[in-house]
């Protein structure tokens, strides 16, 4: 009954601007909802119309493409005028934690704006196609060369595709309690030769080039999949070119998880599970069973996010050190990442050897890089944004970090993670297409345009498997659309909590 009440008071006409959605599961079926009606969105496809019109009509992954179609409409303004892809296998996975999952998750519009609760000029967190769609690029030994390709994949893919590009057999590609993950290694763009008798190699896709010796995967965090294949094919962002020349990219890029933010995301695509079977529910969620509201995605705790994996998940480092011989150099290795758990080298570890991130921060002094020194800096006005000028010292450091343990090939890690964080500020601040967007993507570029001339000075270059990813999209928010639903939800007088915000917990 509370949860009946929340739900009418949330789908009201005078919300529509904030409120895009209300989803929750009901009797094992996901449901949504919103001012011009609900819907039950069953597994095979079917929906359900429970009562007035369908709110998510359309669930199709490359929505708005290609891109001259985004372009046209920037920001979809209703439901039914949007796409929700997976919108009910994803529903499911996010309500399917009985301690973490909220009663009901309220989704904001594209055009929601509220700076006052956490958000930003640019956003993402939507079940919607645009802020789900990740970009996916692939490129080198083991990967078919195809260029952009007409087709989308899922976050929770990423994992399984690295492990096997690592040489982990598909028999492995399992949970911690030998369930199948919720990814699949994406064969049909891979060309590896056949497991021989014992399976110590990857899948099988057709031409026996033989399994990638090295490999490296890549995060942009919050680079918006449109626009940087649009740059990378008029020539602003040559490593990506020189990626596409070599390997494929998708057009439909990939589809996160709900709800479509960082940890969440970096949780699925490192473990292959989505968030109802990993735990990581969200940046911000409320633990039932404890009764402490989790933060992972903070500066004061983000080396701890991996102590909030469920039991029986296991990462791609672990799955990649299981097939490995042990060796002096680490075997895996994961640069400025909180997901590290089983990585023979992590940044996290040495933070969490630190004593955490402002004991390390403290002990480190001047060793952080100044950002306005930085020789990929383009546009210094960009730095008085303080998560910018924070975001241009970690990947600045973590190039460090990368170049150090690529200081020679044969030592090099067999799996290697490398995340990067200005791009999100650069979209936040600015919003998708922005100056400060497009900044932060030329300037990712120039540092993987660095890392891969260290490799050509190596000889190695083209002997290196490369997968380049996000793990959300974006979209622009509207100034002018402002509000809350915190009113509507006080004034039922039912005690709630809601994180995030969003995800509302009825106590």
């Amino acid at each position: 009954m509370s949860r009946e009440a929340v739900v009418a008071a949330l789908t009201v006409p005078e919300l529509a601007p904030v409120v895009d959605l209300v989803v929750w599961v009901e009797d094992g079926v996901a449901v949504a909802a919103n001012h011009v009606g609900r819907v039950r969105l069953h597994l095979d496809g079917r929906h359900e119309v429970v009562s007035g019109q369908d709110p998510v009509a359309s669930t199709d992954p490359m929505a708005f493409l290609p891109y001259a179609a985004e372009l046209g409409a920037p920001g979809p303004r209703v439901s039914t005028d949007n796409a929700y892809p997976y919108a009910a296998r994803r529903i499911l996975s996010a309500f399917a934690d009985a301690d973490r999952s909220p009663d009901l998750a309220v989704v904001h519009t594209p055009r929601h704006f509220f700076p006052d609760e956490g958000g930003h000029r640019g956003e993402h967190g939507s079940l919607d196609v645009i802020q789900s769609r990740a970009p996916l690029v692939m490129a080198g030994p083991g990967v078919r060369q195809l260029g952009p390709v007409d087709d989308h994949a899922r976050l929770v893919d990423v994992g399984p595709t690295l492990a096997v590009l690592c040489g982990v057999p598909e028999t492995d590609l399992v949970d911690g309690r030998g369930e199948p993950l919720d990814g699949a290694p994406l064969a049909q763009y891979l060309q590896l030769p056949p497991a021989p008798a014992g399976g110590s190699t990857g899948g099988s896709t057709g031409g026996a080039v033989g399994v990638p010796k090295k490999v490296v995967g890549i995060l942009w965090d919050g680079a918006h999949c449109g626009d940087l294949l649009a740059m990378a094919e008029a020539g602003e962002l040559p490593g990506v070119a020189w990626l596409l020349e070599r390997g494929l990219a998708l057009r439909g890029g990939a589809v996160a998880e709900f709800p479509s933010v960082t940890l969440t995301n970096h949780t699925s695509i490192l473990t292959g599970v989505g968030p109802g079977r990993h735990g990581v529910l969200g940046n911000v969620f409320y633990d039932r069973a404890t009764g402490e509201r989790v933060v992972p995605n903070d500066a004061a705790t983000w080396h701890r996010s991996a102590e909030w994996l469920r039991s029986g998940v296991r990462t791609v480092f672990e799955m990649v050190n299981d097939h490995v011989p042990q060796q002096n150099s680490p075997r895996t290795a994961s640069i400025d990442e909180a997901i590290d758990r089983g990585a023979d080298y992590g940044t996290m570890a040495l933070l969490r050897e630190a004593g955490g991130f402002q004991a390390a921060a403290d002990g480190m002094g001047d060793l952080m890089p100044d950002p306005a020194s930085s020789v990929f800096l383009q546009h210094p006005e960009h730095l008085d944004d303080s998560y910018f000028h924070w975001g241009m010292q970690v990947d600045d450091l973590g190039l460090q970090q990368l170049l150090q343990l690529w200081e020679d090939a044969e030592s090099a890690p067999v799996l290697t993670w490398w995340a990067n964080v200005v791009t999100d500020a650069g979209h936040h601040g600015g919003g998708p297409r922005s100056a400060m967007a497009r900044d932060s993507l030329r300037q990712s570029d120039a540092r993987l345009v660095a890392f891969l001339d260290h490799l050509e000075t190596l000889g190695v270059r083209d002997e290196v498997t490369f997968l380049l990813t996000a793990d959300h999209g974006f979209e622009a928010a509207d100034p002018g659309v402002t509000g809350s639903w915190t009113p509507a939800l006080d004034a039922l007088g039912i005690p709630y909590r809601d994180e995030g915000p969003g995800f509302v917990y009825l106590l």
